[in-house]
């Protein structure tokens, strides 16, 4: 089986050496597309490839319709919106992602933020801790786990609301289950969100949560921009001068932000959660790891559509 690894934003030389080794011990062929800056590239490399690895690249229907032979495509990282599901589901495609590999980078990013931000941006003038301040997770799954970890090494007073995980397992990791997000918001001075952007999720995170939050509120954002309501969000700001927003992921209004609201704002230059050697190598060789078990095994464990 022919596997292209196509990344417009390539992995690191050594994780391209892992994929190698994992690929073509299970004998099968590895192709590389990196760097590309044209669409027409990729059409062109993924017309006989029979599996595909990506990272943040666009896999849409016209992508599909080159590759006639592709039975499965992986995105190596959590998120999959890059993913045309419906599209790879009408064509009998398998796609997957590797969730859990860029958790810990994630987590790490949330605080980096966070103590970036408390700091007043390392400026030399006088700031605040993050021991005994409480913190809110928005979504517990492998991010938000590991953010708990690291704010209860911090001494935070830690709570999490997720609707698809019972309170009695979120209570088993030392931290404080919310029933609604209601109570999450009220509770928490810093709030991180978690969840994916699906269509429940997208502008979830509007005023009257963020409106609950008490004095000098925190709002994380290493997810996704579209869970926020930019809207309500601007309102806040101007409602509130002691909110803070920090996010992996510039919102679309950036530039009010900029005008407006300067000092109150820390925005990563790209998206930088997932970006650091640990992570690169680990999404990139569980995405190797996943092909070669689905041609070997028919394994369809993180299969993401239908």
């Amino acid at each position: 089986m022919k596997i292209l690894v196509a990344t417009e934003k390539p992995f690191a030389p050594v994780a391209v050496k892992l994929i190698r080794e994992v690929t073509e011990a299970a004998g099968h062929e590895i192709a590389l597309l990196e760097n590309y800056k044209d669409v027409t590239e990729l059409l062109a490399a993924v017309s006989d490839a029979d599996a595909l690895i990506v990272r943040s690249d666009l896999v849409t229907a016209r992508i599909l319709d080159a590759a006639k032979k592709l039975q499965i495509v992986v995105r190596a990282g959590a998120g999959y919106d890059n993913l045309d599901l419906q599209a790879c589901t009408a064509r009998n495609v398998i796609a997957m992602n590797t969730p859990g590999q860029n958790s810990n980078a994630v987590a790490e990013l949330a605080f980096e933020m966070m103590l970036f931000q408390a700091r007043g941006g390392f400026t030399g003038k006088s700031g605040t801790e993050l021991r005994d301040k409480t913190l809110g997770l928005h979504a517990f799954g492998n991010v938000g786990k590991y953010v708990a970890e690291i704010g209860k090494g911090f001494g935070m007073d830690v709570y999490a609301y997720d609707p698809y995980v019972d309170g009695k397992v979120i209570n088993e990791f030392g931290i404080k289950a919310c029933n609604k997000p209601e109570d999450l918001y009220s509770t928490c001075q810093y709030v991180s969100l978690h969840m994916p952007a699906n269509d429940k999720t997208k502008k979830s995170i509007g005023y009257d949560l963020l409106n609950r939050m008490p004095k000098n509120a925190v709002l994380v954002n290493t997810a996704r921009k579209e869970v926020i309501n930019e809207e309500d969000l601007l309102r806040i700001f101007e409602m509130r001068p002691d909110f803070k927003y920090l996010s992996d992921v510039e919102p679309d209004c950036k530039a009010v932000f900029e005008e407006k609201h300067q000092g109150r704002f820390v925005f990563t230059a790209k998206k930088m959660g997932a970006q650091t050697a640990e992570a690169n190598i680990n999404a990139g060789v569980a995405a190797a790891n996943q092909i070669v078990d689905y041609f070997k095994t028919g394994n369809e464990k993180y299969r993401v559509n239908k």
